[in-house]
């Protein structure tokens, strides 16, 4: 891996852009909302097609905006250490197209997912209560005519849809998953060293572990955390067929 650390300068330019752009839009929701009160995450990140805030734009512009310093970091650190291998071998164009197709793909398995959460907790709640959530909605989340209530665990229920539908999803962790999902079909013997435990592991393996942790903790918790986990399975999946299409038409290139 040290071959692909060798300073700033030496970044395939595709890496490098994103790198820059990632960090120009974290700047930019920092000084938009001290200064201008404007939640840019708000506007542009992710949000259920059936939310008034839903715009088809979003799903390139929530890859580019993350909800604190700690989200950037991590997902630019993977960029970083897993892209540069990925786009030397594959040149720009086709790492391009990969990352976004990833990221997209992230988006539609979190719709789906959003979907049928959504459906499941409208069956759930009554017509009127319904409504309650999406009045709610339109104005800035006071689900507080609470009166037709039958009990807590409704109230929970109409508190969860609204979740659904005003929700945004932010992060580059969809299409930062499909490089993983990546490095560890191009490289899968190379060594990492994990940092808890420090101890090293073929990439093959830790793709592996990665991906059945997040489908469990999609399944278990994907709820109460805040992490979009099938979005990040989402991306693994798009990345996997996708390289699966490409030497298959290189196989029939080939022959």
């Amino acid at each position: 891996m040290n071959s692909y650390r060798s300073g700033f300068g030496s970044i395939p330019p595709v890496v490098k852009n994103l790198l820059i752009i990632n960090v120009l839009f974290f700047l930019a929701t920092i000084v938009m909302q001290s200064r201008n009160d404007f939640n840019l995450n708000g506007y542009l990140g992710l949000y259920y097609p059936a939310s008034e805030s839903f715009k088809p734009v979003q799903f390139i512009t929530y890859m580019f905006l993350h909800g604190d310093f700690m989200h950037l970091f991590f997902n630019m650190f993977a960029l970083y250490m897993f892209g540069q291998a990925i786009e030397t071998v594959w040149g720009p164009k086709k790492f391009f197209i990969y990352y976004f197709i990833t990221g997209i793909g992230a988006a539609l398995v979190h719709m789906a997912i959003a979907y049928f959460q959504a459906s499941n907790l409208m069956s759930s709640l009554t017509t009127e209560e319904i409504r309650i959530v999406y009045e709610a909605i339109g104005n800035d989340g006071a689900i507080s005519k609470g009166a037709i209530i039958e009990s807590a665990a409704k109230l929970d229920l109409m508190r969860e849809l609204y979740a659904v539908y005003n929700t945004p999803m932010v992060g580059a962790s969809g299409a930062v998953f499909g490089l993983l999902l990546a490095f560890g079909m191009m490289f899968p013997n190379t060594q990492l060293m994990l940092l808890f435990p420090p101890i090293p592991i073929k990439a093959k393996y830790f793709v592996i572990i990665y991906g059945i942790a997040e489908f469990y903790f999609g399944i278990n918790n994907s709820a109460n955390d805040n992490v979009a986990h099938f979005a990040h399975l989402g991306g693994m999946l798009f990345g996997f067929i996708l390289i699966m299409l490409w030497n298959k038409h290189k196989f029939k290139r080939l022959n």
